[in-house]
């Protein structure tokens, strides 16, 4: 595998930093990884390598406000100009970078968390312009009350301490909710993956789990309450293949019951042609760490395989 860095300068004239693994022979397909939040794009070089090594190149951004892309960590989760809407198009931005590299080839996207939020938007904007789309450790639907009442409470601390402080506050209500089943815990991101060594180093990693700023609270359910409007989601091509993951103890979706709708939404409301999904028992929030990765590994690469034109 060859690993390079770049950067680009996005809509807003923000650098965004940028990691490339390339097969050693030609590749047959492009893949665009978006990353999840408070972590960054380093962390996916072990899922990058599989893909090489079955032939896929991969291209994968350190988002806004994370990692080499927010250049200090004073700045982490600091969205910038455009919070939400503006991290999209820098995403799209990418595509366009990579499809001029690589033109005439297969083109998939795998989000994860975070990225496959932005993976949803992205897909019901140029969901045309893919082969196919991954979607790991995602989520399709929260009652009215808890986003109606997270928006109030997002915004007002925003008013209190700033939209670029971050918040203890909005920290306990979401980091810390999903790492309650695991209590009493070593640490506070157990909920992260079964595998501990793989826990302790993102705690030890300090571009991951940073304190996020309260702003983009904010910016996440502007984000999530746009995605599953009717008149976005009917916008996902229905010939785009879907392949929707999780752990089945994932906190982060209710362990899957909040990730569900989404797949039925998909499958029966609009009429996807192609839509299947994979939860794997025991596995928490990070499938792509978790302790069953290598079978993760496998069925994401077949999956990708059979979509090949």
């Amino acid at each position: 595998m060859k690993r390079s860095t770049f950067t680009y300068s996005d809509q807003d004239g923000i650098d965004i930093f940028v990691y490339k693994w390339e097969p050693e022979a030609s590749p047959k397909a492009v893949i665009q990884i978006s990353h999840g939040l408070a972590e960054h794009a380093g962390r996916y070089e072990r899922f990058a390598k599989e893909l090489t090594d079955n032939g896929y190149i991969c291209y994968a951004d350190d988002h806004r406000g994370h990692g080499k892309t927010a250049e200090k960590l004073s700045k982490a989760g600091v969205l910038g100009p455009g919070g939400w809407e503006s991290t999209v198009k820098s995403l799209k931005m990418l595509t366009d970078i990579i499809k001029n590299e690589h033109s005439g080839i297969p083109f998939f996207f795998i989000g994860h968390s975070w990225g496959s939020l932005m993976g949803q938007d992205y897909i019901q904007q140029w969901g045309a312009g893919l082969t196919g789309c991954v979607l790991s450790g995602s989520s399709g639907k929260q009652p009215f009350i808890i986003t109606f009442l997270g928006k109030l409470l997002a915004e007002r601390e925003v008013k209190k301490i700033g939209a670029e402080t971050p918040s203890p506050f909005l920290d306990k209500m979401t980091f810390g909710a999903f790492n309650k089943p695991y209590e009493p815990a070593k640490t506070k991101f157990q909920w992260l993956s079964r595998d501990q060594a793989e826990v302790d180093k993102y705690v030890e990693d300090p571009l991951c789990g940073f304190l996020c700023p309260a702003g983009i609270s904010v910016e996440l359910i502007y984000g999530i309450t746009k995605i599953w409007k009717k008149e976005n989601e009917s916008k996902i091509p229905g010939d785009l293949p879907v392949f929707i993951i999780a752990g089945s103890e994932d906190a982060a979706s209710n362990m899957t019951k909040s990730l569900m709708p989404l797949v039925t939404r998909y499958k029966e409301k609009w009429k996807i042609k192609d839509v299947t999904h994979k939860f794997y028992p025991g596995g928490r929030h990070e499938v792509f760490n978790e302790i069953n990765r290598d079978e993760v590994f496998n069925d994401v690469i077949g999956w990708l395989d059979s979509h090949l034109p």
